[in-house]
């Protein structure tokens, strides 16, 4: 059954998130579909930054790394992350981009297998993950293999030194199933590092009970730390004295103020720092976190579901013949996103844009549309997929400005 406004706005009015709606500063007469590539401004983020900026650094200067504890929030900050995605506080750390903090840690895992000479992974898998791990296979003397989804457990054998996916899919939202790959690779004597970039702050995880190894993923989406936040990495305690990360910088230093020739690294995960901590990137990031506060994990998953669910069924009843869903029809094997196919679809997305739904385009042909929990409405996706059904009945779309592409799509 297709639900009216009214029914929508009732479901609205009954959703136990929705109060984390107000959290957020969203453009007037905008439905904002892109928060799984970059999350919407937290109310509280513009004082904040404000704050670390005139207080700490423009009235306090040099002496906020003590006052204000600036040295202490890649910590501070790991141990929040680290209650959103079921590790211990001890084992996450914030800071650098996701990309280098895939390199550090995969990187530190293949040396604790020195006799195996494969990284696996899935082909397909977001871009930097592999050329992260190309450049990890050529330092470390190493081979990159990847195959596909379904190939991935008969690829793993006694050759494999660490096994590196990313649990959702970002073209399509496809779930991988951590705990079963988890344990297959554990059988087969391989590490595994889990890229939680597209699920972390949208769907419920527990890396504990997976059995991760390792984990990295980003601030600037779901946790909505904004442009280029930094992003974090997750040890499991039985590692973290057993490696040695590539990067050995100071602040990884067992004491860093002891200002010694010889590295020696700090315990736990403060081994894994580099350099100096970007405070105003951390500082944004906590304030992005701080929109968790007093939410469940569980109600934003179950929401999360619904959400997709509804856009599915409203695009299908509505546009039957426009598109091709890409993403997998069950809920429960779906992240925080809808994808759909069109040839055209980076010029519908375009035409979207301009009336007012924020999607983005993933080539070669999907229109991709992320679901963000806290701060979208059930209204909003009915809204959305009016707007669609405006752009695809009209045919605007076809306009050649439509077309051109643009740097970032």
């Amino acid at each position: 059954m297709i639900l009216d406004k009214a029914a929508l706005d009732a479901r609205d009015a009954a959703d136990p998130l929705a109060f984390a709606r107000a959290r957020f500063r969203l453009p007037e007469g905008v439905i904002y579909l892109d928060g799984n590539s970059l999350g919407a401004l937290p109310k509280a983020t513009p004082a904040r930054m404000a704050e670390a900026v005139e207080g700490e650094w423009g009235g306090d200067l040099i002496t906020s790394w003590n006052k204000a504890g600036w040295m202490e929030l890649p910590h501070r900050i790991g141990a929040q992350i680290a209650a959103l995605i079921g590790a211990s506080p001890e084992e996450v750390v914030a800071g650098d981009s996701t990309s280098v903090a895939l390199f550090k840690l995969a990187a530190a895992a293949v040396r604790l297998r020195p006799r195996r000479s494969v990284i696996l992974s899935e082909r397909g898998n977001f871009p930097t993950d592999l050329y992260v791990l190309e450049g990890v296979a050529d330092i470390t003397g190493r081979r990159l293999q990847t195959v596909d989804a379904d190939a991935i457990e008969t690829a793993l054998n006694d050759d494999v030194a660490l096994l590196v996916l990313t649990h959702v899919d970002y073209r399509t939202g496809r779930i991988l199933d951590m705990k079963r790959l988890t344990d297959r690779a554990h059988a087969a004597g391989a590490l595994v590092l889990w890229d939680l970039s597209h699920s972390a702050g949208a769907l419920e995880l527990d890396l504990s009970a997976a059995g991760a190894d390792f984990a990295v993923g980003c601030g600037y989406k779901y946790f909505n730390g904004g442009p280029g936040a930094p992003g974090y990495m997750m040890a499991a305690r039985r590692h973290q004295e057993q490696i040695r990360q590539p990067v050995t910088g100071w602040i990884g230093h067992a004491a860093p103020f002891a200002f010694e020739d010889r590295y020696a690294p700090a315990s736990g995960m403060g081994r894994f720092l580099t350099g100096t901590p970007a405070v105003l990137g951390l500082v944004a990031l906590e304030a992005g976190l701080r929109t968790f506060d007093g939410v469940d994990m569980a109600m934003v998953r179950q929401k999360s579901k619904a959400l997709g669910q509804l856009f599915i069924d409203l695009v299908e009843a509505r546009l039957p013949e426009a598109f091709t869903l890409a993403s997998p029809r069950d809920a429960a094997a779906r992240g925080s996103q809808v994808s759909l196919r069109h040839p055209d679809a980076y010029a519908i997305v375009q035409a979207l844009i301009e009336a007012g739904v924020v999607g983005d385009f993933r080539a070669p042909d999907i229109a991709r549309f992320g679901l963000t929990p806290l701060y979208l409405g059930f209204a909003d996706i009915g809204q959305a997929v009016d707007r669609l059904v405006r752009i695809m009945e009209s045919g605007i779309w076809r306009e050649a400005r439509f077309a051109v592409r643009q740097a970032v799509t």
